[in-house]
């Protein structure tokens, strides 16, 4: 599955057809709401591997900068959301935000 972002929207291209999903803001105080899928909503290996590199790259600009980054990822309901936040630290399965809040890894879709 491709996708890139326009003006705020996801354009998911499948092999057959063209789908359009909004990306809703969302404090992170707010992310306790969410539900999130044990679904890897990434298929692509390299995709994976990019989002690692890019979770350990905005874990090492909190940790030292307490830069924050925009965290776009997809929840159970499969609705795209994105956060901006600070990354605390990058587990095996989740990425740890401020105030012990966590996104499961395998939801999240891309970092910047």
């Amino acid at each position: 599955m491709n996708f890139y972002v326009t003006s705020g929207t996801y354009k998911f291209k499948p092999q057959h057809k063209q789908h359009m999903k909004t990306i809703e803001k969302i404090e992170k105080e707010n992310l306790v709401e969410l539900k999130f899928s044990k679904k890897e909503v990434l298929q692509d290996d390299l995709k994976k591997k990019r989002r690692t590199f890019d979770l350990m790259r905005a874990q090492a600009l909190g940790n030292l900068l307490k830069n924050k980054v925009n965290i776009t990822f997809e929840t159970a309901d499969e609705r795209i959301f994105q956060v901006n936040t600070t990354v605390w630290s990058v587990g095996s399965e989740y990425v740890t935000l401020k105030q012990n809040l966590f996104i499961p890894i395998n939801a999240i879709l891309e970092v910047e």
